[in-house]
């Protein structure tokens, strides 16, 4: 079959037909009847009209091999144990095959810490991949401040790094691919002023300190709400429930104690805080009675919004933020502009739209056809 040359793929390549002369590749060639079994390099034996389509040949074969490109992506969460993750683990398979469809191949290296609050494994993980043959990184930071010096080193080592999902004070990576939080704080807000009628007492649970994506989504929260909502008193937003349900849920135990017999609305900024506060409010008997809007989904918490115990849900793509994230650090790699910042759009989840396809795509992401 012949090979077509576009002209990009040749400038791309810088090819000088001369060097085409020196590639020791020998090829066979049937000319009236005589084969001729020769370097490309060797052209006295060969007929003129051969020899041009010997050249050809070699010009094209080196073209597309400079082109396809072997890249060793590390990808490297906050956690591994929530679904959101699993979510942004199956996104970046899905781009390692879709890139090699397009003749790139793409090895993803999945690792992080188990625990969302384990800030020196997270930073281990990352020093770890610098002596490697990783050609970049793909990272969700734990901790805005605590990663920077680990992003800043790799940089400097000639490992790249991509941002997903959550901020890091500093400006030293190729594109930061997230949703905007504080919009997504925003929204909940709106949701759970919309709930309670705009009339009660609030309590936000936080998540943990250093984690800048729910920062911005609280902060978002807090600045709708006292905007638009000045009949509902926040009586809580000091308290973080930290990194898994368990101590969410301790966390949600000791604000039910306390504020049980007055809050009428609670907003939870990340799936895990989420789950916690609703195992909270079953045994306080408060679920369904007290309005819940929380951020992020996974199957159980579907079920509490099914059940009438969570008012919404507000749902990124954890799988687009994968598969994007992937896609712009092969890009940069090759040479492609990309973008500094990347928004992956959120989407309120209500009992009502549940069942709206586009929805169900949403928070039924295929794990199973890119994690098997």
């Amino acid at each position: 079959m012949p090979v077509k040359l576009s002209k990009s793929r040749l400038a791309a390549g810088r090819w000088n037909i001369r060097k085409a002369f020196a590639v020791d590749l020998r090829l066979l060639f049937s000319y009236r009847g005589r084969v001729f079994s020769s370097p490309i390099a060797t052209t006295k034996r060969m007929p003129g009209g051969i020899f041009f389509v010997a050249t050809l040949c070699s010009v094209a074969l080196a073209c597309g091999a400079a082109r396809a490109a072997e890249y060793t992506i590390a990808v490297i969460p906050k956690g591994t144990t929530h679904e959101y993750w699993k979510s942004i683990h199956a996104g970046a398979v899905k781009a390692s095959r879709d890139l090699k469809n397009g003749g790139d191949t793409v090895h993803i290296i999945w690792k992080g810490p188990l625990r969302e609050d384990d800030r020196e494994q997270q930073i281990q993980v990352v020093e770890n991949f610098l002596t490697g043959n990783v050609k970049g990184i793909v990272l969700a930071p734990l901790d805005s401040k605590a990663l920077v010096a680990p992003v800043e080193t790799a940089t400097q080592s000639g490992v790249p790094v991509v941002i997903i999902d959550s901020g890091l004070e500093s400006q030293d990576y190729v594109s930061f691919v997230a949703t905007d939080n504080f919009k997504g704080g925003q929204e909940a807000a709106d949701r759970l002023g919309e709930v309670m009628g705009g009339q009660g007492k609030a309590i936000m649970l936080r998540y943990q300190e250093g984690s800048a994506s729910t920062e911005q989504r609280e902060a978002g929260f807090l600045d709708e709400f006292q905007k638009k909502f000045p009949g509902i008193k926040i009586i809580s937003s000091d308290q973080h429930s930290g990194a898994t349900r368990d101590t969410a849920y301790q966390a949600g135990q000791n604000l039910l104690n306390r504020f049980g017999n007055e809050v009428t609305g609670i907003f939870t900024p990340n799936e895990s805080s989420c789950a916690g506060m609703v195992l909270a409010l079953r045994d306080a008997g408060l679920a369904g009675k007290v309005k819940h809007v929380g951020f992020d989904s996974d199957g159980p918490l579907l079920d509490a919004l099914k059940a009438g115990e969570l008012q919404g849900l507000v749902v990124q793509d954890p799988f687009q933020m994968g598969y994007i994230g992937v896609k712009t650090m092969v890009a940069s790699l090759k040479g492609d502009k990309v973008e500094k910042k990347i928004d992956t759009p959120v989407q309120l989840v209500t009992k009502e739209n549940l069942e709206d396809p586009a929805i169900k795509t949403l928070i039924n992401p295929p794990l199973d056809e890119y994690l098997k």
